[in-house]
């Protein structure tokens, strides 16, 4: 398999201080890898600085080859080209990711154009139109013709969530990244995105990083894991092991606290 992505001692630092260090992992062309730790451990700050969206007070270092470029350095504009075509992202609230004042179908659609026009080709409005109404449906959607005219607070959250993995979709992206993407969702909601991200996956043979503090969640949809801690990488390994025998006292209280919180679920009345 080919190498997507290859993280190599990424170090991040704002106003002298070191928010992330020394973490190198990779991801091959259809791998799942989660990416697990506390809240403040540097999750979503590694997941930025791979996208290049590191705010400008942040300054990253290290190497990160995606799809064969190099990120850490690079220039705002001549990563664009990568982004969707190499690399796509969903994140944790879609709010904050989708236009408030444009509707379902439209956002959708102009991914749907701009990637097409990537590709050298300028489809007309109804081959844009039949390729929402498909990528829609893609993410069991109901009633894709009324989610393509609603507004996103005419939706629910989950369908909300829906929406914007279909915007990742109609990219086409080889790594696709979630980050935190199901955790302002309810338990029924969350646990059919976690099956419909592990499908499209799997379909689309796309690889996968997916960032949660919630380790039963990062089971559900990875292959391998990286545990991180105050902005280190300080284990790693397949999910089934890992989860079973952690070899970090970090990793076996927050594999400890997982199992405590299930049961204390199972025996609630």
């Amino acid at each position: 398999m080919s190498t997507l992505l290859s993280v190599e001692n990424l170090e991040i630092r704002t106003a002298g201080r070191v928010l992330v260090s020394g973490v190198s992992f990779s991801i091959t062309a259809g791998e799942r890898v989660g990416l697990i730790g506390e809240s403040g451990s540097g999750k979503s700050l590694t997941a930025l600085a791979v996208l290049g969206l590191l705010p400008d007070s942040m300054r990253a270092s290290g190497s990160v080859l995606m799809d064969g470029r190099q990120i850490v350095g690079a220039r705002d504009r001549d990563l664009v080209p990568l982004r969707g075509r190499s690399v796509a992202a969903v994140f944790q609230e879609p709010m904050t990711a989708l236009d408030p004042l444009m509707r379902i179908g439209g956002q959708v659609g102009e991914v749907v154009r701009r990637r097409a026009a990537r590709d050298g080709r300028k489809p007309g409005r109804a081959e844009v139109d039949a390729q929402v109404t498909a990528l829609l449906e893609r993410v069991a959607l109901p009633e894709p013709g009324r989610v393509a005219r609603a507004f996103p607070h005419e939706i629910s959250g989950g369908q909300r969530q829906r929406a914007a993995i279909a915007m990742a979709l109609a990219c086409r992206p080889k790594l696709l990244i979630a980050d935190e993407p199901t955790t302002a969702l309810d338990v029924t909601t969350q646990a059919e995105i976690l099956k419909l991200m592990e499908g499209l996956v799997r379909d689309e043979g796309m690889g996968l990083l997916f960032i949660s503090h919630d380790l039963p969640v990062v089971a559900t949809v990875a292959e391998r894991a990286l545990v991180m801690r105050r902005g280190e990488l300080i284990e790693e390994g397949a999910v089934e092991p890992l989860f079973d025998r952690p070899a970090h006292p970090y990793t076996e209280g927050l594999v400890a606290a997982a199992r405590a919180f299930d049961a204390a679920l199972e025996t609630a009345p």
